[in-house]
């Protein structure tokens, strides 16, 4: 079975600074990392926007995870689903992670609560959220500040996650491996490795 759709993509100096990145981090080049490699210089764009993003922002790391990992679940991405769950895993508890990718939020704090129903919103809806939603935040002790940064958190993950999914990239055998087993229980959904 195929990393993806579409095969390597030409080798080029940051498609190699890319793989040779993820060997370092990770110690395989990601089948997601195959894919943007087609454009290394768009993913490059991309993470730094994502950590401009988040590198002025409030929001706590395992905020953060909780976010993209309900985002994820609520998209039907298995790879950031499995990715994301084991961060929050790191984080907190694979049971928590767990809950989180299956939209049982009893384990989180307010804010987080918060923060995880409203991913489920814009993944689900956009249009159908209301000024009572973002007042929700507010009251789980969220300022706008940070109601705007989790939102474009949404948006930017849904964008990368629409890019993974349409060009076929499969979670990495290697991730599936190392994800705890409730985790990997969890997501039930989207490609399989």
């Amino acid at each position: 079975m195929s990393a993806a759709f579409l095969p390597e993509p030409p080798q080029s100096p940051a498609a190699k600074a890319a793989y040779e990145e993820d060997l370092s981090s990770d110690g395989y080049v990601n089948n997601l990392t195959r894919v943007w490699c087609w454009r290394p210089d768009v993913l490059m764009s991309f993470q730094n926007t994502r950590a401009e993003l988040l590198s002025a922002s409030t929001l706590s790391a395992r905020e953060v995870a909780v976010l993209v990992a309900a985002t994820a679940a609520a998209r039907g991405d298995s790879y950031c689903s499995l990715a994301w769950g084991v961060r929050l895993a790191g984080m907190s508890d694979e049971e928590t992670a767990a809950a989180v990718l299956r939209g049982d939020e009893a384990a989180l704090s307010e804010r987080e609560t918060a923060l995880a129903d409203w991913a489920r919103r814009v993944v689900t809806d956009p249009n159908a959220t209301t000024e009572a939603d973002t007042q929700r935040l507010r009251d789980a002790g969220l300022n706008d500040r940070e109601i705007f940064e989790a939102t474009t958190l949404i948006a930017f993950r849904l964008a990368f996650s629409t890019v993974n999914d349409a060009l076929g990239a499969r979670p990495d055998v290697q991730l599936v491996e190392n994800a705890p087993e409730l985790v990997r229980e969890a997501v039930t959904f989207g490609r399989p490795a």
